[in-house]
C-alpha cells in the first residue's frame, strides 16, 4: 500500500494531537505537519507538498475556506479534505465551492476517516452522510435567483448593527476580502448602493426584524 502523507490543519492542538495519534498507529499514513490556522496551513501545504490537507473551517487567524480558495488558486497537489463540527449550509457549501475534494465531520470513526482520507488521496469526492443528505435536498429545491445566503444574511445582521468588516470578518472567522465579496453580491441582490441602503430593503422585504 503507498504511504498517504497528510497535513493536519486546526486551531485546538488536542485535536492535532489526536488525530496525529490515530494516524500513526497506520503504517499507510504519515503526518508531515501540524497547522494552527488557514494562513499557516497554506504555507505549510505549498512547502511541504502533502497527498491530503485536514482542514478545519472555523479557526481565528485564517478560516478554512480562504485557505481552501488560497490552495486552489495556487494549484496545489493536494486534496483537502474539511474535518470540521459544522455540517450548516454556510458552512458546508462555501467549503466544497472553494475547491474542497470532501467533507467529514469530526465525529465520524476511525475507519470512516481512514477510508475517507484513501479516497480523497485518489480525487474521489467524501461526503458525511449528512452533508451529503443536505446537498442533494440543495439541489433539487434551489433558492431563488435573488434571494440571500446563509451567509449573506449573517453579513447583513452585523451590518445592520454598525459592525465594521474587520469585525464582521472576526465574527465569522473569515478574511475581510470575503467580507467585501458578500457585500457585494448582497448589494447587487438587493438592488443597493451602500450599506445603509442594504439594510434599508433589507427591512422592507422582511429580510431583517
Amino acid at each position: 500500500m503507498t504511504e498517504i502523507t497528510l497535513l493536519l490543519v486546526d486551531d485546538h492542538p488536542v485535536v492535532r494531537d489526536g488525530l496525529r495519534g490515530m494516524f500513526e498507529t497506520d503504517p499507510g499514513f504519515r503526518v508531515l505537519g501540524e497547522a494552527a490556522d488557514g494562513v499557516e496551513g497554506v504555507a505549510l501545504a505549498l512547502r511541504l507538498d502533502p497527498d491530503v490537507v485536514l482542514m478545519d473551517l472555523r479557526m481565528p487567524g485564517g478560516g478554512g475556506v480562504d485557505a481552501i480558495g488560497e490552495l486552489t488558486r495556487r494549484g496545489a497537489r493536494a486534496r483537502i479534505l474539511v474535518l470540521t463540527t459544522y455540517d450548516t449550509d454556510t458552512d458546508t457549501l462555501p467549503a466544497i465551492e472553494a475547491g474542497a475534494t470532501g467533507y467529514l465531520l469530526k465525529d465520524a470513526p476511525r475507519e470512516e476517516l481512514f477510508a475517507a482520507v484513501r479516497a480523497a488521496a485518489e480525487g474521489r469526492t467524501v461526503l458525511s452522510p449528512a452533508v451529503a443528505s443536505r446537498l442533494v435536498t440543495r439541489v433539487r429545491t434551489p433558492a431563488a435567483p435573488e434571494s440571500l445566503s446563509a451567509r449573506e444574511r449573517e453579513v447583513l445582521e452585523l451590518v445592520a448593527k454598525g459592525t465594521s468588516n474587520r469585525e464582521i470578518a472576526a465574527e465569522l472567522f473569515i478574511s475581510e476580502a470575503t467580507v467585501k465579496t458578500h457585500l457585494t453580491h448582497i448589494y447587487a441582490k438587493l438592488g443597493a448602493k451602500d450599506r445603509a441602503a442594504a439594510v434599508a430593503v433589507a427591512y422592507q422585504r422582511g429580510i431583517l426584524g
